[in-house]
């Protein structure tokens, strides 16, 4: 999956306090990321091999060490696919963010809210949401995990974002299903004509290729899984 998101990112980092009455009222400045610490948060299920966020944008940073970051990113992640309804078929996908160095008594890390909460069943802002073409969103779940790893003792803190999309399968139904009954009904009208008749061999040689060529193109249609065979295709 491959997601668009802002990576909004809170801190507090003591080094950066001052009085605004000592330098002419000035509350906040911008810096450049890579001039300041930040936590190495990563993308755990990272599909293209980029984990760590990094981006060019700046950081904000108030008088009271309050350091705010948040990055354009692109993400490609893993995520487990079910083709068994194609194309009436629902995904979960995750985004599994945590640092990659510090344990949880180092990072806390909390979600952006009033109220922490480990699981929030709206985690992520759709504000600037362009709606897709082909997905309609079901759900947005978040989760805070803490887990503890067989190479260490201490606590170590993830935050999984989980999204749960359905297909829109009008394409689908109108280009794919519709003719694919069209024609095994015409398979069936063979049976009808006489048994001497010589269009029937030919109907019955055209209607197989025609299914062929459907099967086909929904091979090039859903993803290689061969955990499943969609049910369209044992139609076919």
């Amino acid at each position: 999956m491959q997601t668009h998101v802002y990576v909004l990112q809170n801190w507090y980092d003591h080094s950066f306090v001052w009085s605004p009455e000592d330098f002419g009222g000035v509350e906040y400045i911008h810096m450049p990321n890579d001039l300041i610490w930040k936590p190495d948060l990563v993308l755990y299920n990272n599909a293209d091999g980029n984990y760590q966020i990094t981006s060019t944008s700046k950081a904000q940073i108030r008088f009271d060490g309050t350091v705010q970051w948040n990055p354009p990113m692109i993400y490609k992640s893993y995520c487990s696919i079910d083709i068994q309804y194609y194309p009436f078929d629902i995904q979960n996908c995750t985004l599994k963010f945590g640092t990659w160095t510090y344990y949880g008594s180092l990072v806390n890390l909390q979600f952006l809210t009033k109220h922490q909460s480990a699981i929030f069943e709206r985690g992520w802002d759709l504000q600037d949401y362009t709606p897709s073409i082909e997905w309609e969103i079901l759900n947005l779940r978040a989760i805070r995990h803490e887990k503890v790893y067989s190479c260490c003792v201490d606590v170590y803190l993830d935050l999984t974002f989980t999204c749960t999309i359905k297909r829109k399968p009008l394409f689908y139904i109108v280009n794919l299903i519709v003719p694919c009954i069209n024609i095994s009904v015409l398979a069936v009208l063979v049976f009808l004509l006489p048994s001497d008749s010589r269009k029937k061999i030919t109907l019955a040689i055209s209607i197989l290729v025609a299914l062929l060529v459907f099967y086909l193109l929904l091979i090039e249609l859903i993803p290689p899984i061969s955990l499943v065979i969609p049910l369209l295709g044992k139609y076919l």
